[in-house]
């Protein structure tokens, strides 16, 4: 080989290793490790293999003369049988010539295949009857990692002569460039996959401590996993909008990764929320429901009603005087009746409570009945104060608990060391509670203050919220009910406008929906 193509060879060789140190997709990788292998030894054809288990699987397959290009960015599928690395008896398969390149662990330069004995080449001499092709020279080099695993096979097939364009042999120049593009494509290959194996750590982690939150409770079961595909699926819709304000916003790869991330996280903090609180299901319930012992001082009451009536009918009977209506009696046991419905229900929970229904619990508790010789008011003040909740089951105190998550969010993510690609998790996933108007939780963030991605997470906590079949104080939401309560929060200044109008001109509800909701929920298209 002339001194001038071997510096051409270097400067290939060169220009290839810069150009596979800055790809970053698998299969662009590959493409380039053949196509540049090829171009530095004029070979016609060549075939990159991975090491799976037990068996050498074709991944790219390319012939400049057949025009044949299968796997890698092809699309292509490859239809072909896959080389054993041992035999049935558990021995070292030889036969083949990369499967004797992997377990020798060297370079394997083939002159021509049709005068060799020491390999198969059954297969070769059988794709060339059928494509009238002629498979002779064959270099197959294998492809090492950092611990000195073989990690794939690059074959090459028919060196061409540059000025007859018969095929030759690989010669020892060619097979020395080929082993040094080998080994730099090794390093890069093995780069992308010690990252890949990082990211896919650090996914199952966040994975872990999301189902972790979610495994707590009974009741929120699922909630930091539905959350992530709703943002993404509104952050989608955004990206899709012509809208004045969001035509501007277009999502890259590397930011729905992000925000997938974000929406893993964004309830971390719950991990240091009380159980009491999060699996609160009713307004009187702390290690259990307490209206088990109102429902004990009524049934108390009903008795001493019985007894009292029963007094007087022994009074009368020994006085021989007409016996004592009952009707006071049952006047008495209705209402008795009726008003431990009213706090049964009213122990529920629910949207809204009236300022009525709040005075006549008030009222309730100014009853008195005996216990142990003492008389005490029916309801304590702590059971007025938790049945007189207005919305949902906390009190203002527990309520401020939960809120307490999101400060615990944000300061367990300030403290995690995120690279580059993912340094907006935190505002992502620490500002799914804030508002438009600036009234959210825990910063008092305004519209302007927050990126979109995270404005669109806040609206899918709060549809996901809505029509979660899974919560204690609520039962699941339909369509129809969910998107007149988002309509209210558009109006009120509470979600974004513009993201919102996507979701609805999206059909997202409708997507997420197909997904997540029970059949009975879906009552609108």
């Amino acid at each position: 080989m002339s001194k001038h193509r071997i510096i051409e060879q270097l400067n290939k060789l060169i220009s290839i290793s810069i150009a596979l140190s800055e790809e970053s997709q698998q299969e662009k990788l590959l493409e380039m490790i053949l196509h540049g292998a090829k171009s530095m030894t004029q070979a016609d054809g060549g075939t990159l293999y991975s090491i799976e288990g037990n068996q050498i699987k074709m991944a790219i397959v390319h012939s400049s003369s057949l025009k044949i290009h299968l796997g890698g960015t092809s699309n292509n599928p490859i239809n072909l049988p896959t080389i054993p690395l041992y035999l049935k008896d558990g021995t070292p398969n030889y036969a083949n010539v990369v499967s004797y390149a992997y377990h020798h662990n060297q370079a394997i330069n083939i002159p021509d295949a049709y005068n060799n004995d020491l390999f198969d080449f059954s297969g070769a001499k059988k794709f060339d009857q059928l494509n009238k092709y002629h498979s002779k020279s064959f270099l197959a080099i294998p492809l090492k990692n950092h611990e000195n695993d073989t990690i794939g096979i690059l074959q090459l097939i028919n060196a061409i002569d540059p000025n007859t364009k018969n095929i030759i042999e690989f010669d020892d120049i060619a097979m020395r460039f080929t082993e040094a593009l080998a080994s730099q494509a090794s390093m890069v290959l093995t780069k992308q996959q010690l990252i890949t194996d990082l990211e896919e750590m650090f996914e199952s982690l966040i994975q872990l401590t999301a189902s972790a939150i979610d495994d707590k409770s009974p009741y929120t079961g699922g909630h930091c996993r539905r959350v992530p595909e709703l943002t993404l699926l509104i952050a989608e819709a955004a990206h899709n909008s012509n809208s004045d304000y969001l035509k501007h916003f277009r999502l890259t790869n590397k930011d729905r990764y992000e925000l997938k991330i974000a929406g893993w996280l964004h309830d971390c903090g719950k991990i240091t929320t009380p159980e009491y609180v999060v699996d609160k299901a009713t307004k009187l319930e702390t290690i259990y429901d307490r209206v088990e012992l109102i429902e004990t001082r009524f049934e108390v009451l009903k008795r001493d009603a019985e007894i009292t009536l029963l007094k007087q009918q022994l009074a009368a009977l020994q006085r021989n005087t007409s016996s004592p209506s009952r009707q006071d009696y049952i006047n008495t046991q209705n209402q008795l009746e009726d008003e431990l419905l009213f706090i049964q229900k009213c122990n529920t929970g629910g949207e809204f409570m009236a300022p009525e229904a709040m005075e006549r619990i008030k009222n309730i508790a100014t009853r008195q009945w005996e216990k142990s010789g003492a008389t005490l008011p029916f309801l304590s003040e702590d059971e007025v104060h938790n049945l007189n909740i207005q919305r949902g089951t906390l009190t203002e105190k527990e309520r401020s608990i939960i809120q307490h998550h999101i400060s615990s969010t944000i300061s367990m993510l300030d403290k995690i060391n995120f690279p580059k690609h993912l340094q907006k998790v935190p505002e992502y996933a620490g500002a799914h509670h804030e508002r438009m108007d600036g009234k959210g939780y825990p910063n008092n963030l305004t519209r302007e203050q927050m990126s979109i991605p995270a404005r669109a997470m806040a609206i899918a906590d709060i549809f996901e919220a809505l029509t979660a079949k899974d919560r204690p104080y609520k039962q699941a939401k339909k369509l129809s009910e969910a998107l007149f309560i988002l309509a209210k929060m558009k109006e009120d200044n509470h979600i974004d406008p513009d993201i919102y109008d996507a979701f609805i001109q999206d059909k997202v509800y409708l997507k997420y929906a197909k997904i997540f909701l029970l059949p009975e929920q879906i009552d609108i298209s």
